[in-house]
């Protein structure tokens, strides 16, 4: 579909001010220092892939906005002098100014490691692609066959007609049933409850972020999930709850939990699929606390997977949010899908990232950051810790973004937080 969707439309409203700003990041470590000319060839296959695109926004009232094709990006950024410490290089690529409507909306950039090795940071807007999205990117930039072809362009008078149309029946009928069914309206409630807007008290400032990467060895952390009777996912949800419960953040902990809806298994540890770089996912909610098993929290993630996810109200199309202006949609979809924390389970990255062209990978991250927090623009949330899971080779990779200054204000306690709280379960973490 060349059309953007209802989740597109938020994450681009994120960059027009309205709510927390958003890009995706993944960070590649080789063992040699990368050939510029590598890095070139990549730089440009990724520009006539899945990322390679723009937000257009339709002359016709009532049309959706939609995707357009573009080759423009910025150069390959490769810098001579040596990083020591290649978290914060990849915290500061991370403000590169991707911009989805005026473009590029994405950058790579690399530097050489003091020691040996090479460090690589892909940064796009949330608009264009999610973590599975960008890895995706990253695979068909690397394996050499062609991208999947772009969507055929849709006609603007067609989409505003399909789009008001189904906003005014669905519409009309879900409010017709809301008027003649208690079921419908229980289900409504329901929705409430389970979808309540942020509350003043419970939301704060993001002034900044503080980061930490870490690794640990994938057969230890699959076997003390399995020793208690839990997941490898349930597993990353207790050792999330357990660093925000030592850093002080309150009890129970709301943990917004990302489900993908391309191919997921059960463990969330399906494999990525490679079809296109959209945002294809919905929301769902984990409460947990520090002393939780990891088979209370296997239930519950069972559950949560079960109910309906965080989202419009049911009955009603979702269209509609995309013919409102975007203060009013904004303000409809303020907090959606935001809790105290969030856990993205990436899953398992594909093979084809066990090398660039002659050098081995030492290590890949993925994670969201939020660039351009300045004086002037400080946006309010709800979420005080992100953290991102994936597995490569014999690795999880967890890497933690603490996004309130109240309880993580220091990268080197936010790491030394995480190494205890894994040490906890027997697991020895290799920070970055």
């Amino acid at each position: 579909m060349d059309r953007l969707t209802t989740v597109d439309e938020i994450f681009l409203r994120r960059h027009h001010g309205y709510g927390v700003p958003i890009v995706m990041q993944g960070i590649w470590r080789t063992a040699g220092v990368v050939d510029p000319a590598v890095l070139g060839s990549v730089h440009e296959e990724l520009a006539l892939g899945p990322l390679g695109r723009r937000v257009v926004r339709p002359r016709m009232p009532g049309a959706r906005l939609r995707w357009e094709a573009s080759t423009t990006a910025y150069p390959l950024r490769y810098e001579t002098d040596p990083v020591d410490d290649v978290v914060r290089w990849a915290d500061d690529q991370s403000n590169a100014n991707v911009d989805p409507e005026v473009g590029p909306a994405w950058a790579l950039s690399a530097a050489p490691v003091v020691g040996g090795g090479t460090v690589i940071s892909l940064v796009c807007s949330h608009v264009v692609a999610d973590a599975r999205g960008l890895v995706s990117a990253v695979e068909t930039a690397l394996s050499g066959r062609p991208p999947t072809p772009a969507p055929p362009r849709t006609s603007d008078v067609a989409d505003a007609v399909r789009t008001v149309g189904t906003v005014l029946i669905g519409g009309a009928k879900a409010s017709s049933r809301l008027a003649f069914s208690a079921k419908r309206r229980r289900e409504l409630r329901e929705h409430t409850d389970a979808n309540p807007r942020p509350q003043p008290g419970r939301t704060h400032v993001v002034t900044g972020t503080c980061t930490t990467i870490l690794d640990v060895d994938a057969a230890a952390w699959d076997a003390a999930a399995t020793a208690e009777d839990g997941t490898a996912n349930g597993l990353f949800i207790a050792v999330v709850t357990g660093i925000a419960g030592v850093a002080g953040v309150p009890m129970p902990l709301h943990i917004s939990v990302p489900v993908d809806t391309r191919n997921v298994d059960a463990a969330g540890r399906g494999a990525v699929d490679n079809s296109a770089a959209d945002n294809a996912v919905v929301m769902t909610e984990v409460v947990a606390k520090p002393e939780d098993s990891l088979a209370d929290i296997r239930r519950r993630n069972r559950d949560a997977f079960e109910r309906p996810p965080m989202g419009a109200p049911p009955g009603f199309p979702e269209e509609t949010l995309q013919i409102l202006t975007d203060r009013v949609a904004h303000r409809l979809t303020s907090g959606a899908g935001e809790r105290d924390a969030l856990c993205s389970n990436i899953g398992r990255l594909p093979d084809t990232l066990t090398s660039l062209g002659p050098y081995r990978t030492t290590g890949v991250a993925t994670r969201a950051m939020h660039p351009g927090l300045t004086a002037d623009r400080t946006p309010t949330t709800t979420t005080r810790l992100s953290a991102y899971l994936c597995s490569y080779g014999d690795t999880y990779t967890l890497s933690l973004v603490g996004m309130d200054q109240q309880y993580f204000d220091d990268p080197e306690r936010l790491r030394d937080l995480a190494i205890v709280e894994l040490r906890k379960w027997g697991l020895s973490a290799r920070p970055w």
